[in-house]
């Protein structure tokens, strides 16, 4: 592979990954399949107690820390809360996630008896509203339709989905796609600006839709690339 070839990405052996909201469903389900992939975790919570129990249950090396611990700690940091309080916690962090990559997997979602929807974001995405409060940081949008269920499933050893990427970071899209592509079944790939976030994060309720209809935990492939 040459190094214009878009297929070629960065190592990511020696890297340290915080996640943030890391003791809810998929938080932890991302932190178990990256240890797996052999990256160091660190699970961020509010209560670093909690966060240190849950690490202490997941494989590989992974420990835990109060969120604004695991921010430091990380090369790269997973937001993986809760849309309702995204802000707040990202606002308070700004220190400790300048200059790094921070990766947003936050889903804008209400639910009514019609099922889920999207809700309007004043920034155009979560992912912009990262990109607003943290001007310091390299802001990629990623893991929007990864289940947590698939993630937490130990009988479930390879993951049949693609993972889009957006970002406007060159190097720090390549560097999450490397992370996405070291779990054993899932693929990096690139989505487009960061700008482009809002339709990647509403999708997520048209999946929801489908996993509900067919009691399945579907992802997405990308076919061609």
């Amino acid at each position: 592979m040459t190094a214009s070839d878009p297929r070629a990405l960065p190592d990511t052996a020696d890297l340290v990954v915080a996640v943030l909201g890391g003791t809810g469903e998929q938080g932890r389900g991302l932190a178990r399949r990256l240890a797996l992939a052999g990256v160091r975790v660190v699970l961020g919570s509010r209560d670093a107690g909690r966060a240190k129990a849950a690490a202490a249950a997941l494989p590989g090396e992974v420990s835990g820390a109060d969120n604004a611990g695991a921010a430091r700690a990380g090369d790269v940091v997973v937001v993986a809360v809760p849309w309702d309080g995204h802000r707040e916690l990202l606002v308070s962090l700004a220190d400790e996630l300048r200059g790094k990559v921070v990766v947003d997997c936050v889903n804008p979602l209400g639910f009514d008896g019609q099922g889920a929807y999207a809700l309007p974001v004043e920034e155009g995405s979560a992912a912009q509203q990262a990109l607003a409060v943290l001007p310091g940081s390299r802001v990629v949008a990623a893991f929007h339709h990864v289940s947590a269920v698939r993630l937490l499933d130990e009988s479930v050893e390879t993951l049949d989905t693609d993972v889009l990427v957006l970002g406007d970071d060159r190097e720090a899209t390549d560097l999450v796609q490397a992370l996405a592509s070291s779990i054993p079944g899932m693929r990096g790939v690139y989505g487009g600006r960061l700008r482009n976030a809002h339709q990647v994060e509403a999708l997520t309720a048209n999946l929801i839709s489908v996993n509900r209809r067919y009691k399945a935990h579907a992802g997405l492939r990308v076919t061609d690339v």
